[in-house]
């Protein structure tokens, strides 16, 4: 495991492995085997820094969008505006928000 890996997870906690497993129920790509749950790591070490400039569900959806294309290329990412992303996007930024205000 990379340094700024390990420095996410430690910051991040709950929230770093919700959205582990947010795109790994998902599996926006396809390499869900069950037994490889840290296959979205890189995408989540690039998403969750972002985080912080999302205003709402639209923004985290860019992001997802963004971070995968970076990923894997826009032979594979298909069109931004897919639903796909969108529902990935909405469970995310519902995991960013209690993270951000717990008691809310």
């Amino acid at each position: 495991m990379n340094k700024d890996r390990t420095k996410l997870k430690l910051q991040y906690k709950n929230l770093y492995s919700d959205i582990e497993s947010i795109l790994f129920k998902h599996d926006l790509m396809g390499i869900n085997y069950e037994y490889n749950t840290d296959e979205y790591e890189p995408e989540v070490d690039t998403i969750i820094p972002r985080l912080k400039e999302a205003k709402n569900i639209e923004d985290v959806t860019i992001i997802v969008y963004e971070e995968f294309l970076r990923w894997f290329g826009i032979e594979l990412m298909g069109k931004k505006n897919n639903e796909k992303y969108k529902s990935v996007a909405t469970e995310i930024w519902k995991a960013w928000v209690k993270y951000t205000y717990p008691l809310a």
